[in-house]
């Protein structure tokens, strides 16, 4: 019985979603892509170190990295690294994926925002949203959608205290 909750442990969980991201853009479609790290930011992702509210990603040279993410070092992870929070980090993708994202981005003009990232195994992925942005009035309609759910919830539970 301990080894079935060892394995649920270890098979994976979500380090970080950007919330930020639904709310500011339309996402049409999702990748998932490897990260390039190092094994001070592993350690610090294990900590739960991690800001990606501002970050996105960029196509380069027909490659793709993500831009803006901050992994803060720990202590005492590693003295002998000068570790630079900010850095720009390697997506890893198949290359009909980073085709498929090039055009979009290029010829429709869609931006690439992460929206979350997690344990695969013991590996870290990204996912990516391929996404266009939303206009004053959609966030708006989003927002009113979300309070209506609320208010839903609630006339829901309170009638089933009465009954």
């Amino acid at each position: 019985m301990a080894k079935a909750k060892d394995k649920d442990k270890k098979s994976g969980g979500t380090i970080a979603l950007n919330k930020r991201a639904r709310f500011e853009y339309h996402i049409d479609e999702r990748f998932e892509a490897g990260v390039a790290l190092q094994g001070w930011e592993l350690k610090a992702l294990r900590a739960g170190r991690i800001n990606f509210g501002d970050s996105y990603a960029v196509v380069l040279k027909n490659e793709v990295f993500l831009v803006g993410t901050s992994i803060p070092p720990l202590i005492s992870a590693s003295t002998h690294v000068i570790a630079e929070d900010r850095r720009t980090r390697k997506l890893l993708l198949h290359r009909k994926e980073i085709d498929q994202l090039v055009g979009a981005v290029e010829r429709k003009g869609h931006t690439l925002v992460p929206t979350a990232m997690y344990w695969k195994g013991n590996k870290v992925k990204v996912e990516i949203g391929l996404a266009r942005g939303k206009q004053e009035h959609d966030k708006r309609d989003t927002e009113k959608q979300r309070d209506w759910q609320i208010e839903k919830q609630r006339t829901m539970r309170s009638h089933n205290r009465a009954a």
